[in-house]
């Protein structure tokens, strides 16, 4: 440091002369420091310390009784009155600690005072410091494995949704509560965009239109652009989609846009098929009007099954199937599923079944329930606990309890709606599989065909929570299926509306801070009682 005081100049540059206070310091403090070393500097120090011990030592003592005595004399006082308010003040505000906790763990599932020393106070006391960080390829590994092993929580397109203008529209009017959220409709709004748009639009000024009309956040001004699109081109079929699904108020006006948007789609079609070949922009505008083409006939099939043409749906959902089979992943075999259902058609949904209900394809809440309907059906009628207890399960009821089970494992949630101990709700435009939300779309479809088959319900009343003794620990060990995902109650938070109570699994155990906050709350409500009852007793037990 010397060197470097007497090498670098004032300004700390190291080419000019060394300053002169910086030198004469650095020599003070070097005199300043042999002097210390000696010995006679050491003992004088040592001396300083012991005298200032005897003094704490000495002093101390002393303050604590004058603070002690003062302390006595200002409770010996106070009043009854100030005990009182004293109680009543601590079992009000732990009370409303206690009111604030629990309505944060029920809205959002967690404590908010532990998620405040979690995220604040942990790394602050270096909570996050001391856990030895793991070697990075290994981590890198794991992780690799891990998310190879685990399903992600994906969010898929529900194949039964509502329309938007002739039923969720309904239910605004009548209820004055909007049945969907925000995130809801911006997934929507990104699927309409991915499907009914490509980079050929603005070559088309009708198309133009529509792309942003499907970025427009207000209803009335996307209907207005399909009007402006229709302007432009009479047979823009996206726009004839779009004012069935949000300005049609029926189902029987819904299905005329469709009919027509039916027609225009058919035209463009047919001229993207006979030059799709001649350069990639031709591909992916053939790719978008086979989107807009099977949308059409989809919705077309879903107006002809809610206005009971159930027979003419079926036919339109098979031939749809055969002329696109690729498009699997639009899972227009539940729609048909349904359908078949609802015509009591048990065998052709038996062969439905057959062929989606495969190891290698994809699960879903109408497959699994389904088939254990199916399965249920063949003893359901004749079925009785109590009979059942005495001589045991047959070979046909092991099968449809085993079924149950198996649907119960990959859904938990929907028995709950099936034997109506919740509520049920509009279903949301997009479910996420495993969770509430397809709970919700499952039942509010498939109830009335539980309900048709008698014993059904009683049944799976009686067996359903038998799964839960089969899988203790389900976030860590599944038994059919992969262990359920932890992440489906917030993203069915994001999904469902806010007057719906999402339905948990597995069921999460009350904070510490609820426990105890409420602990607090009682404890100190019954001081306050004590005291207003007891005033006297109660300054005797204060002053001890």
């Amino acid at each position: 440091s010397a060197a470097m005081a007497e090498g670098s100049g004032c300004g700390g540059s190291g080419r000019g002369p060394p300053c002169p206070g910086a030198v004469s310091a650095f020599r003070r403090w070097e005199q300043l420091r042999r002097r210390a070393a000696t010995p006679w500097a050491r003992g004088l120090l040592a001396v300083a310390a012991g005298l200032g011990l005897l003094y704490v030592v000495l002093r101390v003592p002393g303050r604590l009784r004058d603070g002690l005595g003062a302390a006595t004399v200002f409770l010996s006082t106070l009043t009854p009155k100030f005990y009182f308010a004293l109680t009543v003040t601590s079992s009000f505000i732990s009370g409303l600690i206690f009111v604030f906790e629990w309505w944060h763990f029920r809205k959002y599932g967690t404590s908010f005072i532990e998620q405040v020393s979690v995220s604040h106070l942990r790394p602050l006391i270096g909570g996050a410091e001391n856990s030895p960080p793991a070697p990075a390829a290994f981590s890198a590994g794991e992780n690799e494995t891990s998310r190879q092993n685990m399903p992600e929580c994906k969010v898929w397109r529900n194949p039964l949704n509502l329309f938007r203008g002739a039923e969720y529209s309904r239910y605004i009017w009548v209820t004055g509560k909007e049945p969907l959220t925000y995130y809801d409709m911006n997934l929507s709004a990104q699927d309409h965009q991915t499907f009914f748009t490509c980079d050929t639009d603005t070559l088309r000024p009708s198309d133009t239109v529509m792309q942003k009309a499907w970025r427009e956040r207000n209803p009335q001004a996307r209907i207005k652009a399909a009007y402006q699109a229709l302007e432009l081109n009479n047979d823009c079929a996206t726009a004839y989609v779009l004012l069935a699904e949000e300005e049609a108020t029926t189902i029987v006006d819904a299905e005329k846009y469709f009919k027509q948007a039916l027609k225009a789609g058919e035209i463009i079609y047919r001229k993207s098929q006979n030059c799709h070949s001649q350069s990639p922009q031709h591909e992916a505008q053939l790719r978008r009007d086979t989107n807009v083409l099977v949308y059409v006939k989809r919705r077309l099939a879903m107006c002809a099954r809610k206005l009971g043409r159930i027979r003419e749906a079926v036919k339109m959902m098979r031939d749809l199937m055969k002329e696109f089979p690729l498009l699997s992943m639009l899972n227009i075999h539940e729609n048909l599923l349904e359908a078949l259902l609802e015509l009591q058609a048990y065998a052709d949904v038996q062969a439905v079944l057959a062929k989606y209900d495969d190891i290698s394809l994809p699960k879903s809440a109408a497959i699994c329930y389904t088939a254990a309907l199916l399965k249920a059906r063949a003893v359901s009628e004749r079925f009785s606990p109590e009979t059942a207890s005495k001589r045991g399960l047959s070979t046909a009821e092991i099968n449809a309890v085993e079924a149950i089970h198996r649907a119960v494992e990959f859904n938990p949630h929907v028995p709950k709606y099936l034997l109506e101990m919740k509520s049920l709700v509009l279903p949301p435009e997009h479910i996420l599989k495993r969770g509430d939300s397809e709970a919700v779309a499952y039942a509010f479809f498939h109830l009335q065909h539980w309900k048709r088959i008698e014993g059904a319900l009683n049944l799976l009343h009686c067996t359903w929570e038998g799964t839960f003794r089969m899988i203790p620990y389900p976030l860590e060990k599944g038994h059919l299926f992969y262990p359920y995902p932890s992440c489906t109650e917030t993203a069915d938070r994001e999904l469902l509306p806010t007057f719906h109570e999402v339905s948990v699994y597995p069921q999460k155990e009350l904070p510490f801070f609820i426990h105890f906050t409420a602990g607090l709350c009682s404890f100190s409500a019954m001081l306050a009682l004590l005291t207003h009852q007891f005033p006297e007793l109660m300054i005797v037990f204060a002053k001890a």
